[in-house]
């Protein structure tokens, strides 16, 4: 069964939003997939994750 995904709305400044947009394009990820893999990263580097795969 897939993971259940939650959505929600995000403000942040254009400025932010660019830089989000120029990374998920250097990396192939649109900008949802960016800042949610950017999350994930912090959240599992700060050992905040449940799904930690020992970084």
């Amino acid at each position: 069964m897939p993971e259940k995904r939650k959505q929600f709305p995000l403000r942040m400044s254009e400025e932010l939003y660019q830089t989000y947009e120029r990374w998920a394009s250097d990396e192939f990820r649109s900008v949802n997939a960016q800042i949610e893999a950017v999350l994930s990263e912090a959240a599992s580097k700060l050992g905040r994750s449940k799904n930690q795969n020992g970084s």
